[in-house]
């Protein structure tokens, strides 16, 4: 009662803030053992194993609130299955003008146009080198700098620093707030780095002793077209998962006129639905095993519950955590431990993609979600 009383003051004392200067504090917080542990339900029913990995339990924090790798086990400290550090690219960047950040209080919401800032590679590998050894699941969310001459290069580049301290690898072609870089997710362009990712993977094999899982970071938005492309060289590149999706550039769902007119790609409750609509349908196409990390609008026990049976394996959130503070994991699994209950299910992946079909016919744009 004292955490959740204390966590909730706290929230609403960061809200009197800008977001960006928050999110500052709050890592700094974090960084110092200041945050509040509200461990989720230790269910055994809830252990996730995939891309062969032992994830404890399906959450885990989504690329973009660690991004230079500076709280990963103060993350999972409370309670986080796993966590993912990124998006980093090779040089350290400063990302797009201030202000870059914005809350859509009314929507649950956050539009940001932050724009890959980062400290680069050399600062993170020097954090993920100094926790080596340490428990816990750590993905290192890759990207290219701004102005690469070859932005392929550069995802290749961030395989090989860090192939020896990342649990897996996202391949981050999704973020609408770098111009261009949507393109790679065109279908030529993806066969090439995809290729090229995998390659430099698999040199990497015999230096760190194990092949680490590769993920790729899609976007919301694509058409069925795109969404058939991404399938078909997904699954002839051999990697290992999707992680289904970004923030989308659509403004369907939020009633905030003022930040809906901002730039940038919108998270949070509005996301939800066309998130969840692109899983299924990725679902669908790549079939019930390759696991697919649902991201989007995952900020209650049901949203979870309803984004692992549209086909999800894993989750992972972030904004969710910006409105309902940590204790939002306690609440989400010991909803979904209820409904395997309820359902009468032994694990998670018995209601992985059960209603996929149903949420592959919905329209993105129409009404209705969590």
């Amino acid at each position: 009662m004292f955490a959740s009383l204390a966590s909730g003051l706290a929230r609403r004392a960061l809200f009197t803030l800008d977001a960006e200067t928050a999110h500052g504090l709050t890592v700094k917080a974090l960084a110092s053992g200041l945050a509040p542990v509200c461990p989720p339900t230790a269910d055994p029913r809830l252990a996730v194993h995939a891309a062969g990995l032992a994830f404890p339990n399906p959450l885990g924090m989504a690329a973009g609130f660690d991004k230079n790798g500076e709280v990963p086990d103060a993350l999972l400290r409370i309670g986080f299955g796993h966590t993912e550090v990124g998006t980093v690219t090779p040089r350290p960047q400063s990302g797009n003008p201030k202000p870059r950040v914005f809350r859509l209080e009314r929507d649950k919401a956050i539009v940001n146009r932050l724009g890959f800032n980062n400290d680069g590679h050399a600062a993170l590998l020097a954090r993920l080198d100094a926790r080596a050894g340490r428990d816990g699941i750590v993905g290192v969310n890759v990207g290219a700098n701004k102005d690469a001459e070859d932005r392929v290069a550069d995802y290749v580049t961030g395989i090989e620093t860090f192939a020896a301290r990342a649990s897996y690898f996202t391949v981050n072609i999704s973020s609408p707030n770098t111009p261009g870089l949507r393109d790679l997710q065109a279908r030529a362009a993806l066969a090439e780095l995809l290729g090229r990712v995998v390659e430099a993977r698999e040199r990497q094999v015999e230096r760190v002793g194990r092949r680490v899982p590769v993920f790729l970071k899609i976007a919301p938005d694509m058409d069925e077209a795109g969404l058939d492309d991404i399938a078909a060289e997904v699954l002839a590149s051999g990697i290992e998962g999707l992680v289904v999706s970004n923030t989308t550039l659509s403004r369907a769902g939020v009633s905030d006129r003022k930040g809906a007119s901002e730039t940038g790609g919108v998270s949070g409750r509005p996301l939800f639905r066309r998130a969840t609509i692109t899983l299924a349908r990725m679902r669908q196409r790549v079939g019930p095993d390759l696991p697919i990390i649902g991201v989007g609008g995952v900020g209650s026990g049901e949203a979870a519950w309803t984004k692992i049976a549209a086909g999800a394996t894993l989750l992972q959130l972030y904004t969710g955590l910006v409105y309902e503070g940590p204790e939002l994991l306690s609440r989400i699994t010991k909803h979904l431990a209820a409904s395997l209950d309820r359902e009468g299910l032994a694990n998670l992946s018995e209601a992985t993609g059960r209603n996929t079909d149903a949420w592959a016919r919905l329209d993105p744009d129409g009404e209705g979600g969590i």
